[in-house]
């Protein structure tokens, strides 16, 4: 099996290289879009500040590549919120995957970012299997996406909100499976077998 992770300016390809790696998969960090079509797993990581990313993906053409691809996807924290349609911070338009907005967690609430360990409380989805209900998984982050259609698990810090999303092909984790260990490992295994 061929696995791609897109390379751009994203804090997490080399974690999410190793986590793979665990599994016993060899991905190809790439930006060259004849690759990234032949894979037959897509992976698109994120750690980093919208504007700036969506600008290199714009120059690169990776945010209309992304939308063609008809082998399964996984975003990742950033690569996720990406994937939506617009975002707060900066007030960055997105790629547009997921019809939904992504925002800044409220002020005068608990501390941002969200840093830490968050139970999965509602599972519905292909990537996200139902013995993973309650389990906890790690997050980073200022930005979420709220609750809607696309949400394939759900937690809470603040506000309820997607700790994934799934439409067609395409699946986001707000959450980092390369950080979450067994949890994590899991989703990256059944990503793998979609």
């Amino acid at each position: 099996m061929k696995v791609a992770i897109i390379k751009y300016n994203a804090g997490n390809i080399r974690s999410v290289d190793h986590a793979l790696k665990r599994v016993g998969v060899e991905a190809l960090v790439t930006d060259d879009h004849k690759a990234i079509l032949a894979a037959d797993r897509v992976i698109f990581p994120g750690v980093g500040e919208a504007a700036t990313t969506m600008k290199y993906l714009k120059e690169r053409e990776l945010d209309r590549l992304l939308k063609e691809l008809t082998s399964p996807v996984l975003g990742i924290c950033l690569g996720q919120q990406l994937m939506c349609s617009w975002s707060e911070e900066g007030d960055t338009p997105c790629i547009g995957i997921f019809d939904q907005p992504v925002k800044r967690f409220p002020e005068g609430g608990l501390k941002v970012p969200h840093m830490g360990w968050n139970s999965l409380d509602r599972v519905n989805g292909e990537l996200v299997p139902s013995e993973l209900k309650g389990t906890y998984v790690y997050f980073v982050h200022s930005y979420y996406v709220p609750i809607g259609e696309d949400t394939a698990a759900e937690t809470t810090y603040m506000v309820p909100f997607s700790a994934a999303m799934q439409r067609g092909n395409f699946y986001a984790t707000q959450f980092h499976p390369e950080k979450s260990g067994d949890p994590g490992e899991l989703i990256l295994k059944q990503f793998l077998k979609l």
